[in-house]
């Protein structure tokens, strides 16, 4: 995957640990620490940022998200053209740019479960040139 070089791979597994541990890819984001903590009284429901799970994890995912938006110096064309245009989407869709960092996070989060999972090689998404421009 780009930006997963053979030490980021050493860490994440250090991290995770044995991947069968977790059910679903949304119990390993909240073991990261990546999934919303709800809060809610009454009528009134909130989403806030979690400061618990691993920290350590949090911060190889969040490294992991923003090497996934950089583009090449010379030609201006993203490294991962599919999470640049996701996150041009939430962008549009009105969220702030940490927010969408975070959306990122999250999904590569359902990637790094499913690779671990079936220990399949990464295959970047196609996004057509009308999506991605």
């Amino acid at each position: 995957m780009t930006g997963i070089d053979l030490v980021t791979a050493a860490q994440l597994v250090a991290e995770i640990g044995d991947i069968y541990l977790f059910a679903t890819p949304d119990k390993l984001a909240r073991f990261a620490g990546i999934a919303p903590v709800i809060v809610g009284s009454g009528n009134k429901v909130r989403n806030y940022k979690s400061k618990q799970g691993n920290r350590v994890l949090h911060d190889i995912i969040k490294s992991l998200a923003i090497r996934q938006l950089l583009v090449t110096r010379s030609t201006k064309v993203p490294r991962n053209p599919y999470f640049h245009w996701y996150y041009e989407q939430k962008l549009a869709a009105g969220k702030t740019k940490q927010q969408a960092i975070v959306c990122i996070m999250r999904k590569l989060v359902n990637v790094i479960f499913y690779l671990m999972k079936t220990k399949k090689a990464y295959v970047i998404p196609e996004v057509s040139i009308s999506e991605a421009g």
